[in-house]
């Protein structure tokens, strides 16, 4: 990204890596991806199938937070979630952060609470001539602290200021006509280069979200494309683990179903 400081090796999530030999989605010989066993009938039941509908209690008990009988979903009441809204613990900045990166950072909290905000962090990278609208830096926020706060400490700002470099040169390296644009294949390749190879069907679903025309142009700008990478890597990360097993099936309760895609629709 231009104007960027150089960041350390070690730094980022992964992005800009070798793609994995097998990108996560793709199909895997013998077997295709999230194909049920060989030797277990199209029928059968799927794996960890609950013996009673969304934890259903038995007729004579009820686990109604209101005592009433009125119907609907009943989280099991010895599961216990952690809050999305939980307090962020101070952090400092990592040993080798670029200068540049600290007073990026400092200029942009100027009450010097050791945090910076949305506004704050929105108007820190437009300095670094990078435009991103508030949906995006808050899902950056949510990815990098795994909180809905929307505030940031120095080290998890640092991450996310050198990850931007490495999907910047990413978009680039895919936007192969200098259009500023990706189209429906480029943004395919540069999906499979970060090792997430997802359905025709899914690949039309992300263009159309992100698709600032609507999906006329069947093509999306750089903001966007961060805050599509970010919701493809967010939410295939929370399906492996549960999917422990690398099958490309996994369970979820209601209520961790609930936790793991809210976050990315409330950004």
């Amino acid at each position: 990204m231009s104007g960027y400081p150089n960041q350390p090796p070690s730094y980022g999530y992964g992005y800009g890596a070798p793609p994995p030999p097998h990108p996560y989605g793709a199909p895997q010989p013998p077997q295709s991806y999230g194909a049920p066993p060989p030797a277990q009938p199209y029928s059968a039941a799927p794996y960890a199938q609950p013996s009673a509908p969304y934890n259903k209690p038995p007729k004579n008990e009820s686990h109604s937070h209101s005592g009433g009988s009125g119907g609907g979903y009943s989280a099991p009441p010895a599961t216990a979630y952690a809050s999305p809204f939980a307090s962020l613990v101070p952090s400092a900045f990592p040993p080798g952060t670029d200068p540049n990166v600290v007073a990026c950072f400092q200029m942009a909290d100027q009450d010097g609470s050791g945090f910076i905000d949305d506004k704050e962090m929105q108007r820190a990278l437009s300095s670094y001539n990078q435009s991103f609208s508030l949906r995006t830096v808050h899902l950056l926020m949510y990815h990098f602290t795994n909180s809905n706060v929307k505030k940031i400490g120095p080290k998890e700002f640092t991450s996310l200021f050198y990850s931007l470099q490495n999907w910047r040169s990413i978009f680039e390296r895919f936007d192969k006509d200098r259009s500023g644009k990706i189209d429906y294949t480029e943004l395919r390749d540069a999906l499979l280069s970060l090792g997430y190879a997802v359905s025709p069907v899914v690949l039309d679903l992300l263009v159309s979200k992100f698709d600032k025309t609507g999906g006329k142009s069947k093509a999306i700008e750089y903001d966007n494309f961060i805050e599509c990478c970010l919701t493809v890597k967010g939410l295939t990360d929370k399906f492996k683990e549960k999917d422990t097993a690398y099958s490309g099936s996994a369970t979820f309760s209601y209520e961790s179903f609930m936790l793991t895609v809210l976050p990315f629709l409330i950004a």
